[in-house]
């Protein structure tokens, strides 16, 4: 059994569940830990740990109740020092240097966005194959190959943007920092002609923007180029 849970996604709120037969991997928890908790059926004893990709509230709000739960966070220098967080159970990770919780396997890597160290993630389990989870980034650096399974932002789309700059919507240096610190259409469909994607079962576009997004339009534009099933969280 293998599943992917989004407890929620967006601008307000962010925190995802990764749970195979045995175990389950939170990443994210930008919500509250009542929500998590429940999202997990109250069954912390599964958890392998969670990963948290940067500081922003809306990824990390819950991150001192979920220590006081007794559950590892596996998070960057970086993200730690501008929280203020101090925890035995607190996991420092950096980018490039593979580590595992439970049965899951983590390669985190850098990202672009306005954080102190912000992470993304490649996740092995022997369940599921390879994830990737990459959110909160204007670029990604990197290739991969063999995956299976793709969580990735697609926060907004540049003539979704233009028009509500033109309507009064949004103002320019709002656009100015949405384009230096989210992923949009455009970069998803750029990543994915880069990459390679013969493995891909499924894809999850994360964290639309309340304003700048359109799920259905989004979803048929991804699924159009990759001819991959698509989800929108």
């Amino acid at each position: 059994m293998f599943e992917i849970k989004s407890i929620a996604s967006g601008s307000s709120g962010n925190s995802y569940l990764l749970k195979t037969a045995k175990e389950t991997l939170i990443i994210e928890c930008g919500v509250s830990y009542a929500k998590i908790i429940a999202g997990l059926n109250f069954r912390i004893k599964d958890v392998a740990g969670c990963l948290v990709s940067h500081e922003h509230n809306d990824h990390s709000s819950s991150i001192r109740n979920v220590l006081k739960a007794g559950i590892n966070v596996f998070t960057s220098k970086g993200t730690i020092e501008s929280l203020a967080v101090e925890h035995h159970r607190i996991k420092v990770i950096e980018s490039g240097k593979q580590f595992s919780t439970g049965g899951f396997t983590i390669l985190p890597f850098s990202t672009q966005h306005d954080a102190k160290e912000p992470l993304g993630f490649l996740i092995h389990h022997e369940e599921f194959g390879k994830l990737l989870f990459a959110t909160d980034t204007y670029y990604i650096h990197y290739k991969f190959s063999g995956l299976n399974y793709i969580m990735i932002e697609c926060n907004y789309c540049r003539e979704i943007v233009n028009d509500n700059l033109q309507k009064g919507v949004v103002d320019k240096m709002q656009v100015k920092r949405l384009l230096k610190s989210h992923f949009s259409l455009e970069n998803v469909k750029g990543f994915m002609k880069t990459n390679n994607l013969s493995d891909v079962r499924k894809i999850f576009l994360i964290h639309l923007s309340n304003r700048n997004s359109n799920a259905e339009l989004f979803k048929i534009e991804i699924e159009k180029l990759t001819g991959i099933p698509v989800l929108v969280y």
